[in-house]
């Protein structure tokens, strides 16, 4: 019964998530422990392991309308898998109530690099660079620092249990110099292996609960779905602002 009630809370998250453009994994994480009772740990692993299909549907869209550069993508999504996969059995030698306030602190940490994603595309011309480079100009450094936004990235997410969206997109766009446009799909495409290998982590160590993971993805990607039918009707001033305060919601939530 618990999962029912699990996935009508979720609906609603969906709803709000897909209204707003956000990821939500602070929200769901916060919710399982605080609003359920679920050990962080668990939390930590269905919200990752969720991301998968989350991150699936928008690849897709986003490979058919050309913006996402493929090889570098899957350099930087197979060093994050890598990354999260033995970031998620470092999770399990830390405290439970230690834990929890990390991943709080790294929350309120997305919503301030979101902010920063945000004034950084307002104050840069897409005109200078909104196609994908080709793969064959690339040199030995562009695919070390590519490499290396994955091992990073990918750890937080293992450790941590979020996706890391922002912190992704801000390494394509500074380091790698990618197009908004370009940076937004490479990083659903990312997302994909960082999200599997993380999750199957917690599952190796005993925190994947395979039924709640269910409830959870049909829940939000349902609410989602239908709640994303009614971004337009909102100012775009109030969709950024809710993007960055939603990780901050959810790292608040976390510390009660």
């Amino acid at each position: 019964m618990q999962l029912v009630d699990i996935a009508l809370v979720m609906v609603l998250l969906g709803l709000l998530l897909g209204f707003v453009g956000a990821g939500g994994s602070g929200f769901i994480i916060s919710i399982l422990t605080v609003v359920f009772g679920y050990p962080i740990h668990t939390a930590l692993g269905t919200a990752l392991a969720a991301m998968f299909f989350s991150s699936l549907s928008g690849s897709v869209s986003h490979y058919r309308e050309g913006n996402m550069a493929l090889k570098t993508g899957a350099v930087v999504g197979l060093a994050g898998a890598a990354g999260a996969w033995v970031s998620s059995g470092w999770s399990s030698l830390i405290p439970e109530d230690k834990l929890g306030f990390m991943t709080s602190g790294m929350l309120f940490a997305s919503g301030l690099a979101l902010w920063f994603r945000m004034l950084y595309v307002s104050r840069r011309s897409e005109a200078s660079g909104d196609s994908v480079p080709p793969g064959g100009t690339h040199d030995f450094r562009y695919w070390l620092q590519a490499l290396l936004i994955g091992l990073i990235t990918g750890s937080l997410s293992g450790l941590f249990g979020i996706g890391s969206t922002p912190f992704i997109q801000l390494g394509l766009m500074l380091i790698l110099g990618m197009s908004m446009r370009v940076a937004a799909g490479t990083t659903m495409l990312v997302i994909m292996p960082i999200a599997l290998a993380g999750g199957a982590g917690y599952f190796s160590i005993g925190y994947l609960d395979v039924q709640l993971l269910a409830a959870v993805v049909i829940g939000t990607m349902s609410g989602s779905y239908v709640g994303a039918k009614f971004t337009k009707r909102v100012p775009v001033v109030w969709l950024k602002t809710c993007m960055v305060l939603t990780p901050m919601m959810g790292a608040a939530i976390l510390l009660l």
